[in-house]
Formats: structure tokens, C-alpha cells, sequence
């Protein structure tokens, strides 16, 4: 894949990888809080394969893309970035988003409020406007351990996942977490994005709390003015996005279709990466020609 620079709000510099004809029609992946443009196993090369042209994007102040200046990450400010992405890569036809968690409600939020068409088809990946306060506490709970401490080695890391994620192998070789965290200057490995993320996705004061990550009144009103091909995607295990979150969702945009993905819990592509690949490529081959 070739590694490009994308433009968010304000020309905060997005880090982003790409594959596939240029002339083909664009799809864009955007991972989860707390992840990196790398979550998607092999889903951009296989949407490459398929006739796309796959790009896979930090979000900002997640892994190589530039933090906000001044610490704030309200959702805001990923759904302006995604509208400007967009703009950017749309030259050949309106792109589809693929989010998942908070790119997946970043890309609801851009598309259903915009005044003019962005996107012409969305997939969410396990969240909807209903979510279980019990998983998003359990995310929050892990990405908060050890914020600041970060961890003393590889192993360390690779053990925190395990915990979270109980269902997934533990990797034999643990290269690949270096995709997730950097290593600090003292030595200790932290999480591959900004600290001030954490304090900055929801606000303090009435007056801004639409800002809010989870604004279900905001979420439930974009979901009801979507009008693009839509696709829900949950995990079956997952503690986030419950079947009844699914279902109150798939009641507010008629059109929309459901994916159930046996075997993988909030982390879709990266618990069952094949079942996964199949629910959206199915999806996109349905959608209408450019």
C-alpha cells in the first residue's frame, strides 16, 4: 500500500495508506478510538482486489496523524475531518465509509447531517446510536489503564490485550503491536495515540454536550435522515452493541442491512477478519454502479 497524507479540519494532517486502481470508486476505512489505521487485517488489500480504491486512515491524534493543537477531540471534529476526506478522495465517484466504533459514529454524523450528498454508502461496525453502557465502560477502562505508566515491554502490552480481548489468540510473534503503541523516551511502551483523547471526547458543560462521542439524541437524528445504501455490522459477542442496539437502529433507517458475525466481539475485523471481509464485500458488490 502506498502511505499518503489526507487533510482534516484546520489542515490537520491525517495519515492515511492506499491501494487499487485510482480510477476505481474510493472506499474509505476508518478504525475505533484507541486504534490505528493498521485494525483492518486485510480488509483494504481484499476491497483492492475487488475493484476499489481502499484507503485506510488515523484518525486524528491516533497513530501517525497529528493531535489538535489545543487537546480537543469532540465528535466535531471526526466528522469534519471525514467530510473533508471525503472531498479529497471522492474525485471519481462519492466514496463509502467503513467505521468502526467512533469512525463508524464519526461517519453516520457526517453523513447524516450534511446538506449535500458525501458519501454514497455507509458500513457501521458494531455501534449504533444505542449502545451498552457496560461495554463502552469496559473500552474506556482499558484505554485508561495505564495511560500515563504506558507499559515496560512488549509482553506487557500483549498481556493488557489478552485480558480485554479473552477470546482472541494471544500472538506468538509481537511485532505487530508496534502498529499500536511507541515507545516513549523513558523507555516505556504507550498506546499509539493522544493521552488527551481520553479527556477530550466528551465535554463539561451543557452547552457543548452535543459535542458529545455519544450524543444518542444526535445519533438516533442522523441515523433517521439516512438515505445512502447502509450496512450494520455486529460482533455476536460483542458487549458494546447489544442485538436490541442492532435492532432499535435497523427500526430508524428501514433500509439499512444486518451482518451478524459469529465468533468476534467489539473488534470485528480483527476477531474474525474473513467473516468480516465477506459481509462487506457482499454489500458493496449490491451496491449500484457508479
Amino acid at each position: 500500500m502506498e502511505r499518503i497524507e489526507l487533510e482534516g479540519t484546520g489542515g490537520l494532517k491525517l495519515a492515511a495508506d492506499v491501494a487499487g486502481d485510482p480510477a476505481a470508486p474510493p472506499a474509505v476505512l476508518l478504525h475505533g478510538g484507541g486504534q490505528t489505521r493498521y485494525a483492518w487485517g486485510s480488509t483494504a488489500k481484499v476491497l483492492a482486489e475487488r475493484g476499489w480504491r481502499a484507503y485506510r486512515v488515523d484518525l486524528r491524534g491516533h497513530g501517525e496523524s497529528e493531535w489538535s493543537p489545543d487537546g480537543r477531540y469532540g465528535i466535531d471534529r471526526f466528522a469534519g475531518d471525514i467530510v473533508e476526506v471525503c472531498a479529497q478522495v471522492g474525485a471519481v465517484a462519492l466514496p463509502v465509509l467503513v467505521g468502526a466504533s467512533l469512525g463508524g459514529i464519526s461517519s453516520l454524523l457526517a453523513i447524516g447531517e450534511s446538506e449535500t450528498p458525501i458519501a454514497r454508502g455507509l458500513v457501521l461496525v458494531d455501534v449504533a446510536p444505542r449502545t451498552e453502557p457496560e461495554g463502552v465502560q469496559r473500552i474506556g477502562d482499558f484505554m485508561a489503564a495505564n495511560l500515563e505508566s504506558g507499559f515496560g515491554s512488549l509482553e506487557e502490552v500483549a498481556d493488557a490485550v489478552a485480558a480485554y480481548n479473552p477470546h482472541r489468540p494471544r500472538p506468538s510473534d509481537l511485532s505487530g503491536l508496534k502498529k499500536n503503541v511507541r515507545l516513549r523516551e523513558d523507555g516505556r511502551w504507550v498506546w499509539h495515540w493522544d493521552p488527551a483523547f481520553m479527556r477530550g471526547i466528551e465535554s463539561t458543560d451543557d452547552e457543548t454536550r452535543s459535542n458529545d462521542v455519544m450524543n444518542h439524541e444526535r445519533l438516533e437524528a442522523a441515523t433517521r435522515h439516512l438515505t445512502v445504501p447502509t450496512l450494520l455490522v455486529r460482533g455476536r459477542m460483542s458487549d458494546l452493541l447489544s442485538e436490541e442496539g442492532a435492532r432499535e437502529m435497523l427500526a430508524l433507517a428501514p433500509h439499512a442491512e444486518y451482518a451478524d458475525v459469529a465468533g468476534a466481539g467489539h473488534m470485528v475485523a480483527g476477531d474474525r477478519n474473513d467473516l468480516f471481509n465477506d459481509a462487506i464485500v457482499g454489500f458493496l458488490d449490491r451496491l449500484p454502479p457508479v
